[in-house]
């Protein structure tokens, strides 16, 4: 045999061992990096501020050589939570997927009471402010904008500090500040009703004022229905 030849095919033999080991060396070590970046890439957006770590894979775990880069790519389908399964693939036919675990944390500036709160009150400027909250412990969702409770009422008390979620808002208000309503009065087991005008808005079952047209007089009441609220004692 050609000396030449045969030393050739020796370099050509440990490249070619040299480059399986490269993408060994890939699947095994770098996959973790891979899936963090799916993981940026998917929740990275004006205004947030990612925190993301992949977990180390099983030192058991052993990967065939894969001879182009893995890759990996979540779907706008994904939704953030604590910990995120990323799929890892080597796209070569006949090669692996594995899953690694990302922890996430994402943090949204979203609705906080500013003071305590009453069922039926209305969010206004004053009663709440934007804070960056990690948004994965928000199992009930959450507020980024004012506008998304417009015309609509708490459903329950809230303190000082909460995270308004869509599920502490009531319907839309069945009275709003300034309407005619008729007031109903309950006077010994005889029902007396007059016109007035609501002093504040509220759901079904808020308190608020209103002002009796005929005497002037303003009063407490709950709304009873649209437009109609009864007068407390």
């Amino acid at each position: 045999m050609n000396p030449k030849r045969a030393s050739t095919g020796r370099l050509l033999a440990l490249a070619g061992i040299a480059l399986m080991w490269s993408g060994s060396c890939l699947a095994t070590g770098s996959l973790t990096g891979i899936a963090r970046q799916a993981v940026l890439a998917r929740f990275e957006m004006p205004g947030s501020r990612v925190v993301a770590k992949a977990m180390p894979l099983d030192p058991r775990l052993h990967l065939a050589p894969c001879a182009v880069p893995p890759r990996s790519m979540l779907s706008d389908a994904v939704r953030p939570a604590p910990v995120i399964s990323v799929p890892v693939q080597c796209p070569q036919p006949g090669g692996w997927i594995v899953r690694i675990q990302v922890s996430l944390q994402l943090y949204r500036p979203v609705l906080v009471t500013n003071r305590p709160l009453m069922r039926g009150d209305g969010l206004r400027p004053g009663d709440v402010h934007l804070e960056q909250r990690d948004v994965t412990r928000l199992g009930y969702g959450y507020l980024e904008d004012l506008r998304q409770a417009e015309g609509r009422t708490l459903a329950r008390a809230l303190p000082s500090g909460s995270v308004v979620t869509p599920f502490m808002l009531a319907g839309r208000n069945m009275v709003s500040a300034g309407d005619h309503v008729v007031l109903v009065a309950n006077m010994g087991g005889i029902v007396v009703r007059a016109d007035g005008i609501a002093l504040g808005s509220g759901d079904d079952g808020a308190r608020l004022r209103v002002r009796n047209q005929s005497s002037g007089r303003v009063v407490d009441a709950m709304v009873d229905a649209p437009g109609v609220v009864q007068a407390l004692p």
